[in-house]
């Protein structure tokens, strides 16, 4: 199988690109979920760079297999988007009501900035070599 690593990155920068879109449109439900995929993709990308198997979509836990010693840096932000994985599009994920009438402005704000946090990260591990 080709190393794909680059692939992957550019796919999170898109990514991050239709999370802010999404974040100036209103439809912050989307910005959250988009923002954590670009984290996802991201860090997949580091996996594909070493070789390594990536599985599932946590990006905390995908943080925390990875053998980079500063890794730990970004466990607060993967932490936040990972909780943003589910609520952000299905109903049944919140007390009531729809995604779009619980998810802000901020949290769309923080979630991007969060993922660009991560998705630079990765992306300096992956320009290493």
């Amino acid at each position: 199988m080709s190393e794909r690593s680059l692939d992957w990155l550019r796919q999170a920068e898109k990514d991050i690109e239709k999370a802010k879109s999404d974040l100036e449109t209103g439809y912050y439900e989307w910005a959250c979920f988009t923002a954590q995929q670009a984290a996802e993709k991201a860090i997949k990308g580091v996996y594909q760079h070493i070789h390594g198997e990536a599985g599932g979509h946590g990006t905390k836990a995908l943080l925390e297999n990875l053998p980079f010693e500063d890794r730990l840096a970004w466990l607060d932000d993967a932490r936040f988007l990972d909780k943003l994985y589910i609520p952000t599009r299905y109903p049944n994920g919140l007390p009531q009501g729809i995604p779009h009438d619980y998810f802000t402005k901020s949290d769309a704000e923080q979630a991007i900035e969060a993922a660009w946090r991560i998705y630079e990260w990765c992306k300096s591990k992956i320009s290493q070599s």
